[in-house]
This record gives structure tokens, C-alpha cells and sequence, in this order.
């Protein structure tokens, strides 16, 4: 799936995690993240690093795709909890650094 805002293309190979089990595994295992590579956490206002071996830039969403928070989370560490979130997109780091909160990104398959 690619991922747009202002019509600019932020990643170009995102994977989604719609299930408890896809998002409770997310990115851990993996030995990094490309630049253009993401993971859209479905249903999900939270995350963690505990297991990843990489720093990633966390991009929290609305329920409309509206970003809302961002930031960028170091492995062991627990990412913010932020209300109003209804989904999370994790992308490698750096990667989230032209977004900014109220831009709304478009997921197109």
C-alpha cells in the first residue's frame, strides 16, 4: 500500500496490522525498516518498542487518517498514549520528519 500527504508520497510499501496479534508483533523480529517501508496499526492508540532492535518515527492518526501526534520512539521505550487516536502508522526513522500534525494522509492500494 502507498501512503500519500500533499499529494507527496511518505511510504511506499506499507503492510497493514489489522488483528490483536498482527499488531501485538508489529515490527519486533525484523532486523530494521527501509525508508519507504511502513506498518499501519489498525484500531490501535498506542505502541511500544520492547524487542525491535531500531528506532522508528510512530505517526498517530484520527479516525478520519488526520495526523494528530508524532514522534519518534527508541527501542525499550513506550510510545505516548494519545487520546483520540484511532490508529498508528510506524515508519523508519526520519522518514515522518515533512508530516505535520493535521495533515491527512490517503492509503491507496
Amino acid at each position: 500500500m502507498v501512503v500519500y500527504y500533499n499529494e507527496k508520497i511518505l511510504a511506499n510499501n506499507v503492510k497493514i496490522a489489522g488483528n490483536f496479534i498482527s499488531r501485538l508483533i508489529g515490527l519486533m523480529g525484523k532486523k530494521s525498516i527501509g525508508r519507504n517501508e511502513g506498518l499501519l496499526l489498525m484500531n490501535c492508540s498506542s505502541v511500544h518498542c520492547f524487542f525491535m532492535k531500531f528506532t522508528i518515527d510512530v505517526v498517530y492518526l484520527s479516525q478520519d487518517m488526520h495526523v494528530i501526534y508524532k514522534e519518534t520512539i527508541h527501542p525499550w521505550k513506550v510510545g505516548k498514549i494519545v487520546k483520540k487516536s484511532s490508529h498508528v502508522l510506524e515508519l523508519a526513522e526520519g522518514a515522518a520528519r515533512s508530516v505535520s500534525i493535521g495533515d491527512n494522509l490517503a492509503f491507496v492500494e
